[in-house]
């Protein structure tokens, strides 16, 4: 019986030091894994905040976009004024001058009593 006792406490003895053996080598891989799946967690919620950062300036980046080319347009439309203006196609809009002030008007169009204080 005594023999069969050591047999047994030997067996035993043996799975503890094999189960010890394994824990001592499944630990450090199973903090690992943790390790990697906290990292891997870090790395998208830290990618998230970039994408969002992005989608942000690209945003605002459109609209700029769309203001420049607002501003384009109305500088194109002040340069044509311009040019109206410089070859006297446009001095109906002058300033001060309103409009039947007869200033620009044919003769035929103004009141005969306008063009009758004039002659005299």
């Amino acid at each position: 019986m005594f023999a069969l006792g050591v047999a047994s406490i030997v067996a035993l003895a043996i799975a503890v030091a094999v189960v010890g053996v394994l824990l001592i080598a499944v630990i450090p891989r199973m903090r690992g894994a943790r390790a990697e799946r906290r990292l891997r967690a870090r790395r998208e919620e830290v990618a998230g905040q970039h994408r969002a950062e992005a989608q942000d300036r690209e945003r605002r980046a459109e609209l700029a976009e769309t203001e420049a080319r607002r501003a384009r347009a109305e500088a194109e439309m002040h340069e044509q004024e311009a040019r109206l203006h410089d070859e006297g196609l446009a001095d109906e809009r002058l300033a001060g001058d309103e409009p039947g002030s007869g200033r620009f008007q044919r003769e035929a169009d103004r009141p005969a009593v306008e063009r009758d204080r004039e002659y005299r």
